[in-house]
C-alpha cells in the first residue's frame, strides 16, 4: 500500500474547488461495535441486521438498540467458517460467505429471524460447501473438466484454488458470482449451488473486486491493474465474454461500486485515487445490449493519502474506505453536463476515528432522522466501516438535498 499515489496527473481531478454543502453536512460516529479480535474483512445488511465476517473465521451478527445511549456496542458470532472471511452476501433465508480457504459456504438463517434476543444467541445451519460433493462428483471422470493449477497439478474446473476475495448476487439472485486470486471468475445457480461456468485466467494476475450491473454487464478489478467488463453475448448456454477493458489505473485495482442504474462506475485501487468511469452514450452506452457495458474515463477523485480498499454507493453518494484509515463522502455536483464533461465532484465528509486501515464498508439511508439544516431538508444515512483495527463504527451523515 503506497504512501504516496503514483503518478496520475494525466487524469483530470474531478474534485470540485469549492466543497459544496460541506459546511452544512453534519456527520460523527455514533457506535462502536466491540468483538471481533482480528481484522473485519467484509459486511452486509439484511434487513435490520448487520453481519460481519472477520480474519479470524468468524461472522458476527451487529444489532443496533436506538435506546442504547453507550458509543459501545457488542456482536455475536452466528457461524465460524474455515479461513478468514473475505464476502459475504445474502439472498433470502441464506447467507453466502467467501473464505481464504477457496471455498463458499452457505448457511440456513434461522426461522426466528425478527426475534432479536434468540437470533442473537444461535449460530446458523451449514447447508453446503461450495463446490458441493455432487458437483465435484459429477466432473471428477471426464478428462476434459480438469485444469492446470500447478506444474504437477490438475483439479476440476469447478474449484477456486485461492482465496475467494469478492461475491455478488445477480439482480433476480438466481446466480451468485464469485472471483478468486486464483485469477477466475465463477457463475453458481443459487437454487441448487451448481457451479454454471468458470472463465479461466480471467485476469493476469489476482482478481480483488467484482460488480454487477442491473443490464447483465460484470465487471472484475485485478491486481494486474486492469478493470474487464463480461457478459454473455446470446442466449444461457453462452460463455462470459470480454467486452472491454479499463486499463487507466497505474497500480492494483482493489474495489469497485456502481451508481444506481449502472451509468457510472467507481474503481479504488493502490494508486490513492478514486477514478470515475461514465458510459460512453455516444457510441451505444446507454441501453441494455449492444455495447451497453463500454465505458468512458471521466476523472478522479483526489484526497486519500493510502490505497482504496473499499467502495460503495447509496443513493447519489460514493463512500470510500482508504488504508489512511478515513472514509470519504463524496457526492456529483448538480448541473454538471454529460455532453461537455463539465462533471465535478464535492468531497461531504471525511470521517476519522478508526487505528487501522478501513477494508470494508456499507451503508442504508436513515428514515428515521431525516431532519431540516437551515432550512434545508437533509437526508440521514448511516454508514458501517470495518477496520483492520478490528472495530465496526457506525458513522451518520445528514446530507442537505440538492
Amino acid at each position: 500500500m503506497e504512501a504516496t499515489s503514483p503518478n496520475l496527473s494525466f487524469i483530470p481531478s474531478l474534485n470540485s474547488q469549492i466543497s459544496q454543502h460541506s459546511s452544512t453536512t453534519h456527520h460523527h460516529c455514533i457506535s462502536t461495535f466491540k468483538g471481533h479480535s482480528s481484522y473485519v474483512f467484509s459486511l452486509t445488511f439484511s434487513g435490520k441486521f448487520l453481519y460481519s465476517g472477520s480474519s479470524d473465521k468468524e461472522i458476527r451478527i451487529c444489532i443496533r438498540d436506538p435506546s442504547n445511549q453507550s458509543s459501545s456496542e457488542s456482536t455475536k458470532v452466528v457461524a465460524i467458517g474455515k479461513g478468514a472471511v473475505k464476502s459475504l452476501v445474502i439472498s433470502g433465508d441464506k447467507l453466502f460467505s467467501a473464505h481464504q480457504d477457496h471455498k463458499i459456504r452457505v448457511w440456513q438463517i434461522q426461522n426466528n429471524h425478527n426475534s432479536t434476543h434468540h437470533h442473537h444467541d444461535q449460530k446458523y445451519k451449514l447447508l453446503a460447501t461450495l463446490p458441493t460433493l455432487a458437483d465435484r462428483f459429477l466432473r471428477f471422470f471426464p478428462a476434459k473438466n480438469y485444469v492446470q493449477v500447478r506444474r504437477h497439478k490438475k483439479i476440476t474446473w469447478v474449484h477456486h484454488v485461492d482465496t475467494i476475495s469478492a461475491l455478488c448476487l445477480s439482480k433476480d439472485e438466481t446466480l451468485l458470482y464469485s472471483v478468486s486470486w486464483d485469477r477466475t471468475l465463477k457463475i453458481w445457480r443459487t437454487s441448487d449451488f451448481k457451479c454454471l461456468e468458470s472463465v479461466t485466467h480471467a485476469h493476469d494476475d489476482a482478481i480483488n473486486a467484482l460488480a454487477l450491473c442491473i443490464n447483465g454487464f460484470v465487471y472484475t478489478g485485478s491486481a494486474d491493474k486492469k478493470i474487464k467488463i463480461w457478459r454473455k453475448i446470446n442466449g444461457e448456454k453462452m460463455k462470459h465474454s470480454v467486452m472491454a477493458v479499463l486499463d487507466k489505473h497505474k497500480s492494483a485495482v482493489n474495489a469497485l461500486a456502481l451508481s444506481t442504474d449502472g451509468s457510472i462506475l467507481y474503481s479504488g485501487g493502490c494508486d490513492c485515487e478514486i477514478l470515475v468511469w461514465e458510459k460512453n452514450y455516444n457510441n451505444g452506452g446507454g441501453g441494455g445490449g449492444g455495447n451497453g457495458g463500454l465505458m468512458d474515463l471521466v476523472g478522479g477523485l483526489r484526497g486519500h493519502t493510502r490505497a482504496i480498499l473499499c467502495l460503495v454507493v447509496i443513493s447519489d453518494l460514493v463512500c470510500s474506505g482508504s488504508a489512511d484509515k478515513t472514509v470519504r463522502v463524496w457526492r456529483r455536483n448538480n448541473g454538471d453536463d454529460h455532453q461537455n464533461r463539465n462533471i465535478t465532484y464535492s468531497c461531504l465528509a471525511v470521517m476519522e476515528g478508526h487505528t487501522g486501515p478501513v477494508k470494508c464498508l456499507t451503508a442504508s439511508v436513515d428514515h428515521n432522522n431525516s431532519t431540516m439544516i437551515n432550512s434545508t431538508s437533509a437526508t440521514s444515512y448511516l454508514i458501517y466501516t470495518g477496520s483492520l483495527d478490528c472495530d465496526i463504527k457506525v458513522w451518520q451523515i445528514l446530507v442537505p438535498s440538492t
